[in-house]
């Protein structure tokens, strides 16, 4: 288990090859939804990839800048709760939706999730950073942005989407966000004597901390 705890973006970027090496065998029996759906779960993978694995830094940015704590290894992001947030959002708010594409509720969401996160990794981060990017943000401006206009345009300019369709992506997005992500990650999942500490290596990639000694003219930041 303590693997797949500090591995699961790397075996993320294997899922995310294979997905796509389904996809090109698979392109001309796919329609336009399901082809879509299937590049924006790729996209969370990679997204994710990006912030943990290369050029990684996620971790110390979530504990040292966003939510700075005096144990950025541990609390109040954790490698398990890492894991677990990120694995459920993944594998069912992204997968699911690529198996039933007709559902089109059950397919936006997950679209406007990935577009929402440029408000955290474009906005957030980089104002409390001074910086341009950030670890995710390229996966949300070069990914999940082009792909969820692409899949909105089409479901709009098709007649698929309906007033309830919006309403409830929008509902269920939320509910993640709010349950998944903010509760389960940031309270129950959250523990200050967490033994699944982030590496050594986890919370060095991106030099996060060297950033924070600049930005505060070469004091840590507490």
């Amino acid at each position: 288990m303590d693997f797949i705890r500090g591995n699961w973006y790397n075996i993320g970027l294997v899922v995310a090859f294979v997905a796509l090496l389904y996809l090109v065998l698979e392109y001309p029996n796919m329609g336009v939804l399901q082809i879509l759906l299937l590049l924006n779960f790729v996209a969370i993978l990679i997204h994710q990839f990006e912030e943990y694995g290369f050029p990684g830094g996620e971790p110390a940015v979530m504990n040292m800048v966003l939510q700075p704590s005096s144990t950025p290894n541990k609390y109040p992001l954790n490698q398990n709760s890492a894991m677990i947030t990120n694995v459920v959002v993944t594998y069912l708010m992204y997968l699911i939706p690529v198996f039933f594409p007709n559902i089109i509720w059950l397919g936006l969401a997950p679209i406007l999730f990935g577009m929402m996160q440029f408000i955290v990794h474009g906005v957030m981060t980089n104002l409390k950073l001074k910086s341009l990017y950030n670890p995710g943000l390229g996966a949300v401006v070069l990914l999940h942005i082009p792909i969820g206009l692409y899949y909105i345009y089409y479901i709009q300019t098709m007649g698929l989407a309906s007033i309830w369709d919006w309403v409830i992506a929008i509902v269920y997005m939320v509910l993640v966000a709010f349950i998944v992500v903010n509760k389960m990650t940031y309270s129950w999942l959250a523990d200050k004597n967490s033994p699944n500490i982030f590496s050594a290596a986890e919370m060095k990639r991106w030099n996060v901390q060297e950033k924070l000694n600049k930005l505060h003219g070469g004091s840590p930041k507490n």
